[in-house]
């Protein structure tokens, strides 16, 4: 049975898409810590980050990279940090939260409820400065 992320990336759920290329798809958070949170996934389902082979754990950073740079330049912040933990979804993902300060990455933080404008707005921007 597919992961939702697979179902996200083939189109049967809808999602705010930020970017894609042939191997990987990124996407804003529906449930976010900040605005701007994204998740970068491959496209290939598996469900440990490690499990991928070492030229798409890299070419994974690389473009996860290039969606980051994209989020601070639309999202102005400190930096963007990066977060694997994969326990909630099994498909591998990397989340990337816009930070001011460390706090900021704590997944027990409450989450913001975001109308579908916002969504569309921030997915944009972020597009935008890629």
């Amino acid at each position: 049975m597919a992961t939702i992320f697979s179902r996200i990336i083939a189109g049967e759920i809808p999602c705010y898409k930020v970017a894609e290329n042939d191997k990987f798809f990124a996407f804003l958070d529906i449930n976010p810590l900040v605005k701007g949170h994204t998740l970068i996934v491959p496209k290939q389902e598996i469900d440990y980050i490690f499990d991928l082979s070492d030229e798409d754990l890299a070419a994974m950073h690389v473009f996860t990279k290039k969606v980051a740079l994209a989020i601070q330049k639309a999202f102005p912040c400190r930096k963007v940090g990066e977060a694997v933990i994969g326990l909630e979804v099994p498909h591998a993902h990397i989340h990337l939260i816009p930070m001011q300060n460390e706090t900021d990455m704590l997944f027990s933080n409450p989450k913001l409820k975001l109308s579908s404008e916002e969504f569309t707005a921030i997915a944009q921007a972020i597009h935008s400065s890629l």
